[in-house]
């Protein structure tokens, strides 16, 4: 295998950088560079010389195979960060002749590769180098550590006993068996299909921890949606105004309420218009609420909503500042009622996150789908006997297939490259 090497840190300007090597050259790149390499997992400082130049003054970290992040034999170099400092030990690793530059996520498909990750681990790095905020590396950091693994194993080895079992009666079909296994099979199959339609209803949550929540401000023209919305962002990221309808697209501002990531919509008053450019954006801002995890009403004083309000949605009176009312009141104007505002929304995000799993991505829904289907047909070949007991237990196994295709062990070659061109080079 060729071996690698890239910087691993990001790029420009910085206090240090960390140039990775991973393949069974690593160490011999690294003596070229400094004379010796120091024991695997021991630092060292090292001269690093390009013939009789010498680059720079560097930590040096050298891992054996079995014990690095790629399985394989590799090392680390951390340089004082400087662009030239960087660019010139690129350049000397590069004229070694027997090394090549890495690929895009080539690092972390070596240690799937080499059994140090699996693929749903392979995802959730990806996620924890994207994290925003505090939910989402919580989430990430379960995935990068294994948690689809364990409970696949778990389904897994549970559906290996009910295939065993119905196997020993077809293999014995002509002998005494000396009990009936169905009951048995059936508990292991309602068991493991019962897990897995829990996990597929909790992934649409979890895929909105990973991306974000969608909250749509919602309101008659000149309602305060605008004004309310840079208030929360605090900065100018609508254009307000007295004219109504100057709101004609949908603005989007990214935030972080409490860990979660939420992108708050102003959008178009919602009104019925002759002004085609108007009306483009009274539809887009009903498509997007309609879409919306929380929609805000912002309405004046007993006016009613344009859109029934649904489970969760917050009905807020706005423009509290030109007079007072019962109910969550706010004033883009003067910040009243923003706090109490920002802890509703909080507080309902919150509770629907807390129904998170480890499952977060349409890849893991479909491996998930496929496998209880194999179960409800399983469970439908028991119905017929023991003359269908071979049936059943091939669909046992095209589910526990199903599952492995979760963690990237079969029929995933189509999806890698895909997966590994996300990451940066380096990782």
């Amino acid at each position: 295998m060729d071996t690698i090497y890239a910087q691993a840190s990001g790029r420009g300007k910085a206090g240090i950088a960390v140039i990775r090597l991973s393949g069974p050259q690593s160490w011999a790149a690294v003596a070229a560079l400094c004379g010796n390499v120091p024991p695997p997992r021991q630092t060292a400082v090292r001269l690093l010389k390009s013939g009789a130049d010498v680059l720079d003054e560097a930590l040096v970290l050298c891992f054996a195979p079995g014990h690095s992040f790629t399985g394989e034999e590799s090392a680390e170099l951390h340089l004082h960060g400087a662009l030239a400092t960087v660019a010139a030990v690129l350049k000397a690793l590069g004229s070694l002749g027997f090394l090549r530059l890495a690929e895009p996520g080539e690092f972390t498909r070596r240690a799937m590769e080499s059994g140090r990750l699996d693929l749903a681990q392979v995802e959730g790095l990806a996620d924890l180098i994207e994290a925003e905020t505090e939910a989402q590396r919580r989430q990430a950091l379960a995935v990068l550590s294994g948690a689809v693994g364990r409970m696949v194993e778990v389904w897994r080895s549970k559906l290996i006993r009910a295939a065993a079992l119905m196997e020993a009666c077809i293999d014995f079909a002509d002998e005494d068996v000396p009990e009936d296994v169905t009951p048995e099979v059936r508990d292991l199959l309602k068991d493991v299909a019962a897990e897995l339609g829990r996990e597929m209803a909790r992934i649409s949550v979890t895929e909105r921890v990973r991306e974000g929540f969608e909250v749509a401000i919602v309101g008659r023209p000149n309602a305060g949606k605008s004004t309310l919305l840079n208030a929360l962002a605090g900065r100018e990221a609508a254009i307000t105004s007295e004219i109504a309808g100057t709101t004609r697209d949908v603005i989007e501002v990214r935030m972080d309420l409490s860990g979660l990531a939420v992108t708050l919509l102003d959008t178009a008053g919602l009104r019925e218009t002759e002004d085609r450019v108007e009306a483009i954006g009274v539809a887009r801002a009903l498509e997007r609420a309609q879409q919306a995890d929380l929609r805000v009403f912002l309405l004046d004083e007993g006016e009613v909503p344009l859109l029934d309000p649904v489970a969760d949605d917050l009905v807020v009176k706005g423009k509290s500042d030109l007079g007072g009312g019962d109910g969550l009141r706010v004033s883009g104007k003067t910040g009243e009622g923003l706090d109490r505002l920002v802890a509703e929304i909080t507080a309902r995000l919150s509770q629907r996150a807390s129904g998170a799993g480890v499952m977060t991505r349409e890849r893991h829904r479909d491996c998930l789908a496929r496998a209880e289907a194999a179960l409800r047909a399983a469970s439908g070949e028991l119905d017929h006997g023991l003359e269908r007991l071979d049936l059943a237990a091939e669909q046992c196994r095209t589910a526990v297939r199903a599952l492995e295709s979760l963690l990237g062990r079969v029929d995933v070659e189509a999806l890698l490259d895909e997966i590994f061109a996300s990451f940066c080079i380096g990782k």
